[in-house]
């Protein structure tokens, strides 16, 4: 008990003011309209120098790693069978392969970029599932790296400043295709990054094509599970090759926070949870995410953002722009409305 009540006194000061730093993200994400992983991370950066040593340190690098995990568990709590079921086979063979293609074109760019597998697989992961939540699930499973928090801040970054774009371009661009709204919902939800804009984007057409979005949106994010699974198996075999983790502290292939988002994804499903319970929990998975997001931003220097250069910053647009265009021959092959 004594021990617990010291690694809670160490771990308070960094922990609070992580949480003191999503606070002012999402009054200023309400109120100017700005991403909110995006404002947690930039205000984290400016308190940078409390993560380098002191009684902030310990609380600062908890956050970044636990609370995340929490984070990306409780997004479970988004998804239910029933929602995947709704929408037919033919929506849900659409977000499959999306996905699955824009993860391997994303290793493949990254690959003639001269980037390393792992990036290849957090961007396009981003891209393809649900933005900077995405990322950091990803991140959140792959193997520890001297840039691995650099990569993971550039890709927040990006994914955040190409989704706000997205929701501003793609509605007029399924108007200028003269998409109906149910395909331009389907379009919207299965290529935008992250999940609040997808809903403003969807729902600023009609309500038709918001819930549409929203719904292949839902599917996109529970797309995360496998794709955890994957990365933590590439990390599981990238530390075996390279001597690490054979010394009886072998990791499991699925870590713990993707065995509770399955589990709590299934139990969603069944509806035995009070609607007021799932609501907290959706709220509770944002706080972390935005807290841990605040908490590693900390734990990022500018200049090494500003150093990425051209290619990191091709390679995400390259990905969106491959999104955008196989969803899009995806529709002309599956047309939603012969879906029920």
């Amino acid at each position: 008990m004594h021990d617990l009540q010291q690694r809670a006194q160490t771990l308070w000061p960094g922990l609070s003011v992580s949480a003191i730093l999503a606070v002012a993200a999402m009054f200023l994400s309400e109120h100017h309209g700005t991403p909110v992983m995006l404002l947690a991370l930039l205000l984290g950066m400016a308190l940078n120098f409390l993560s380098q040593e002191g009684r902030c340190a310990a609380g600062i690098d908890f956050t970044a790693r636990q609370v995340l995990r929490a984070g990306v568990a409780l997004l479970g709590l988004r998804i239910t069978a029933g929602q995947v079921m709704a929408l037919g086979w033919e929506p849900v063979a659409m977000v499959v392969l999306a996905v699955g293609l824009t993860i391997v074109a994303g290793i493949v760019l990254a690959r003639l970029l001269g980037f390393q597998v792992f990036f290849g697989l957090l961007t396009g992961g981003a891209v393809a599932i649900c933005g900077a939540s995405a990322a950091l699930a990803i991140s959140a499973a792959l193997p520890g790296h001297p840039r691995k928090e650099q990569a993971t801040l550039f890709t927040v970054i990006g994914v955040s400043t190409l989704s706000t774009l997205a929701m501003v371009l793609y509605p007029l661009l399924t108007q200028a295709l003269g998409m109906p709204a149910l395909e331009a919902g389907f379009f919207i939800g299965g290529t935008i990054h992250d999940v609040a804009q997808v809903v403003g984007a969807g729902y600023s057409l009609s309500h038709e094509a918001g819930d549409a979005a929203t719904l292949v949106k839902l599917m996109r994010v529970a797309m995360l599970l496998p794709v955890i699974a994957v990365a933590a198996w590439l990390a599981q075999r990238h530390q075996t090759a390279q001597g690490q983790g054979l010394d009886g502290q072998r990791p499991p292939l699925l870590p713990w926070f993707a065995v509770a988002f399955a589990v709590l994804v299934g139990v969603n499903s069944t509806g035995w949870l009070p609607a007021l319970v799932v609501d907290q929990g959706k709220s509770l998975s944002q706080w972390c995410l935005v807290t841990s997001m605040a908490a590693i931003g900390m734990k990022t220097h500018l200049k090494d953002i500003l150093r990425v250069g051209w290619r990191p910053v091709a390679l995400m647009v390259l990905e969106t722009a491959f999104l955008a265009a196989l969803f899009h021959g995806l529709l002309t092959v599956w047309p939603p409305g012969a879906t029920h």
